[in-house]
Parts: structure tokens; C-alpha cells; sequence
């Protein structure tokens, strides 16, 4: 009888428990992933190039790109996407999914689960800088049937003011996204490629109204034709979207490493909770979205505004005031009862007494529910995420609120203290003292000049006219904000809300 050494044991726990050597994520690597894994079980390519999505980032593979996988995993072929970028930054993803065979995958972290799914969906990367000629062919192709667009809020050239077309916004001209996606249009007219449907899944408010205000601007360029086809041929349905999805950091690739043994030079990290609400407004061919958890209806406005006025609302509420106080993530801000306090109260007393009811939707239940996904400790969302762009989020978000409740003499007190939380945040310091680096804004220098104006007089801020309009002169407003700002700044954060919640 051979008795096994210690070593001979050690070498065969080794064997058995080992993980497997990481390697690169493509095509050539999918059948050695570990059963853990969801992994796409169709055939790549066969998938018609049906959609083209111009701005490919975090938000759209954890989103569209995400329901057109699961579509592919039930046989419907007809769907997959080109992905594109019109920016010089863009060239980076376009180099990661060259190199993964436009393979990613998608963590999506719960409270209590993690599971990772490696998306198909995307076929291709078309990168339009400089020369945007490949990606407005593949628009102007008779396989595309959709023209998806996430551009963030201030890729639109539009006023929010007027709602009318900017024709020398820095993303209005021939090189922007709408410059190319007419281009394609024009081109898609020119060669009879077909009816077409251009859907915005950006958080804006009649998202689909505004890329055809943007769109109808652009192609006035280039003459009355191509505009009255647009009008004729072209749709631009109204969607919401919603899907926490923050920045991928060093930590996400490494842990995908570590449990998976995947190379993943960019994942996407998402909660699992979402939600797409679309109108049934298809020019061309329509994927089966009714197969999928997804809202076709005739009206999504309701939808909007509450997604919009809740939860994108709510966090840009909480991320200014959170900086102040050092706070680097959504869920170690929301375990601070003041915060979380703070944020129930502005939901519950002033962004739900102003929203219309929404049909199979409890407002209390939903606002609640959002409680819960900003107190998600695995999702990791970063407050400098949520401070990008103030300027574009807030007169979407946040001001159609005051305006409502100023409107009936309601309370603005929670709402201006966000306001002043972001006056104070442009001022670059912490209320302890501490450096802060504002996050990109498109009117950041503006933005950070009204917020020194204010250190003589708290109420020019609201002089801010491309963010404030006319509601900046609203003397109730003025004094509100007036008093958020003073109190923030004299007494701090904690005074502050406490104040505020004393309605």
C-alpha cells in the first residue's frame, strides 16, 4: 500500500482547485470561459448589421446592447449592432473592441449576487475621426434599420430654454454626431437605402422630439429636400432608459481576472435592475421588443418624468452635497443617515407632489426602490460620475421641479440646497477645506465664474441664464437659494439639511 507524502496531497489540492491561466476575451476564447459565465450560444456571423449606435460607452452596453443580446440568444437574427464614435477619444474603444473581437462583458452586481454575461451583440466598431465616409455609408446602408444615439445630455444642440436648434453650439457642424448622422441620411436618400428609425437613449426629457429638432437643423445644411424626406421617412420615438452603470475602474478589470480568469481591457459594471420604456413609433423594421422586459406604449412622457425628476434628480442632489463632504461613492454617502435622509424627503415632498401619475407605476414604491439601488455597496458608483455636467443635467433634471413647486407656493428648500451644494463645489474645496477637481462640464469656466460671483452675493448664481433662463429672476427662488447657499456655507452641510428638512 502506497501511503500519499503531504506533498503529494498538496500538489493534488492544487490540481484540483487551480485557477485556470487567464486569458484574453475573443472569439477563440469564449469555449474555455468557466460555466460561471453566461456566454453567447449563437453564431455572430450571421446577425444582420440592423443597428448603428453612435456613442459607445458604459451606458449603452450595459442598456441596448445588453436587450439586443438576449434577443440574438432567442434566434432573432435579424439585430445586431455597428457601434461608432465621432470623437478623437473614441479611438481608445475602438482599439479595445478591435482587439476583443467586439466581445465585453458585463458584471452586474447586486446586494447579495454577482453574475457576468459576455455580450455579443456588437459586431463591428466604425470609428468616424477624421474621416466620418465608413460610418455614414453604414447609416446610409438598406440593413440598418435603427440609429441609437447615447451623447449625454449636452451632445444635443439645442437650447433648453427655446427648444430650438443652435446652429453654432461646439456640437452642432458637419463633424458632430448629427453632422454625420445626416450625412448618412442624405446619403441614405440619395441611394434609396429606406425608412429609418433614429432613437435617442439619452436622459432627456422628449429625448426623440429634440434628436429631430437636431437632426431637422442639421439637414437644413444641406437643403429643403433632404429635410422634407427626413419628415416623411424618418422616426425619432421618445424612450426612457435606466440603468445605474458607473465608470470601470482598474479594481473591476482585476476582480474579473482573479474569479474568471477573463482579460477584459473594458467591462461594464451595472446594477441589475433596468428599465426601457419606447414609443411604438418604428419607420423601418421593429425588433420584437415584446419579448424582452421592455415598455412599447403611445405615451412614454409619464415614464420620462419620473425617471427623470426621481432618480436621475435625486442623484444629482446628493452628488454635489456628498463632495462637499468628501464622499467618493453613491452608497458610502446614502449609509450616512443626514444624506439619506436628505434625499427621502426630496423625492417624497417635492420631485413626486409635481409629477403626473404614471399608469402600473406607485410612485412611493418607486422612490423607495430608489432608496435601495443608490444604497447598493457592490455597485461602487462614483460621486464624480454623477457630478459630470451640471450644467446640462440640472435644467432637465432638477428646475422643472422649483417651477412646480413654486407654481402652487410649495416648499424649494431640499432643491435649493442642491443648487448651492453645486455654486459651492464649483469653488474647488470640500467644506473642510479640501481640493476638489470639478468634473467636465461643457460650461465649466462659465459655471465656476457664477459661483465666485456669488461669494459677494449668494443670488448671482442665478444669473447663470444658460442654465437658470428666467427662472433665475424668480424673486422666491432667490430667496430660497439665497438662504441654502449662506446657511452651507456659515453652518455646513449637516445644519444645512436639517434646515431644509424642517418644512
Amino acid at each position: 500500500m502506497i501511503v500519499p507524502t503531504l506533498l503529494d496531497l498538496r500538489l493534488c489540492w492544487y490540481i484540483v482547485h487551480a485557477v485556470p491561466p487567464a486569458s484574453s476575451l475573443g472569439d477563440d476564447s469564449l469555449s474555455n470561459l468557466d460555466s460561471a459565465v453566461q456566454k453567447p450560444s449563437y453564431d455572430r456571423t450571421g446577425l444582420r448589421r440592423s443597428i448603428v449606435h453612435i456613442g459607445v460607452g458604459g451606458f449603452h452596453r450595459a442598456h441596448l446592447a445588453t436587450y439586443i443580446d438576449e434577443l440574438c440568444a432567442i434566434g432573432e437574427t435579424d439585430w445586431s449592432i455597428v457601434g461608432s464614435g465621432v470623437l478623437a477619444h473614441d479611438g481608445k474603444m475602438k482599439t479595445v473592441l478591435d482587439d476583443q473581437d467586439c466581445l465585453y462583458s458585463l458584471i452586474s452586481r447586486g446586494p447579495r449576487e454577482t453574475t457576468v454575461r459576455v455580450i455579443g451583440s456588437i459586431v463591428e466598431y466604425v470609428l468616424a475621426h477624421p474621416d466620418p465616409l465608413p460610418l455614414i455609408d453604414q447609416i446610409a446602408s438598406s440593413d440598418t434599420q435603427i440609429v441609437s444615439l447615447t451623447i449625454t445630455e449636452g451632445g444635443y444642440p439645442i437650447d433648453d430654454s427655446t427648444g430650438q436648434y443652435l446652429p453654432d453650439s461646439p456640437t452642432a457642424g458637419p463633424n458632430s454626431a448629427f453632422g454625420i448622422l445626416v450625412a448618412g441620411l442624405n446619403k441614405r436618400r440619395e441611394t434609396n437605402g429606406g425608412p429609418l428609425t433614429v432613437i435617442s437613449c439619452d436622459n432627456i426629457m422628449t429625448n426623440g422630439d429634440i434628436a429631430r429638432t437636431a437632426a431637422i437643423g442639421e439637414a437644413a445644411r444641406l437643403g429643403s429636400a433632404l429635410v422634407q424626406w427626413i419628415e416623411t421617412s424618418v422616426t425619432f420615438p421618445n424612450s426612457m432608459v435606466d440603468r445605474i452603470t458607473p465608470v470601470t475602474t482598474d479594481a473591476d478589470r482585476k476582480w474579473l481576472t482573479d474569479n474568471h480568469a477573463i482579460i477584459d481591457e473594458w467591462p461594464v459594471v451595472a446594477e441589475p435592475f433596468r428599465q426601457w420604456v419606447v414609443e411604438d413609433a418604428f419607420a423601418g423594421d421593429r425588433p420584437p421588443l415584446e419579448k424582452l422586459d421592455i415598455i412599447v406604449t403611445d405615451n412614454v412622457e409619464p415614464y420620462e418624468l419620473m425617471k427623470l425628476r426621481l432618480l436621475n434628480a435625486g442623484h444629482s442632489c446628493l452628488a454635489y452635497l456628498a463632495a462637499l463632504d468628501g464622499i467618493e461613492l453613491v452608497d458610502e454617502a446614502m449609509a450616512r443617515p443626514y444624506i439619506s435622509e436628505y434625499v427621502k424627503a426630496f423625492l417624497s415632498t417635492e420631485a413626486q407632489p409635481v409629477l403626473p401619475d404614471v399608469e402600473g407605476v406607485d410612485l412611493d414604491q418607486y422612490s423607495a426602490s430608489l432608496i435601495d439601488r443608490f444604497s447598493n455597496p457592490a455597485i461602487g458608483d462614483q460621486i464624480a460620475r454623477l457630478c459630470l455636467d451640471g450644467t446640462a443635467k440640472f435644467p432637465k433634471f432638477l428646475l422643472p421641479t422649483i417651477e412646480g413647486q413654486l407654481a402652487t407656493d410649495g416648499s424649494v428648500k431640499l432643491s435649493t440646497l442642491a443648487l448651492a451644494g453645486w455654486c459651492q463645489y464649483l469653488l474647488g474645496e470640500t467644506l473642510d477645506g479640501e481640493a476638489i477637481e470639478p468634473s467636465p462640464d461643457p460650461l465649466l469656466a462659465q459655471a465656476i465664474d457664477y459661483a465666485k460671483q456669488s461669494l459677494d452675493k449668494p443670488a448671482s448664481f442665478l444669473g447663470f441664464s444658460e442654465v437658470f433662463g428666467s427662472l433665475g429672476h424668480n424673486e422666491a427662488f432667490q430667496a430660497a437659494f439665497s438662504d441654502a447657499l449662506t446657511n452651507l456655507r456659515t453652518n455646513g452641510l449637516r445644519s444645512s439639511i436639517a434646515a431644509a428638512l424642517e418644512l
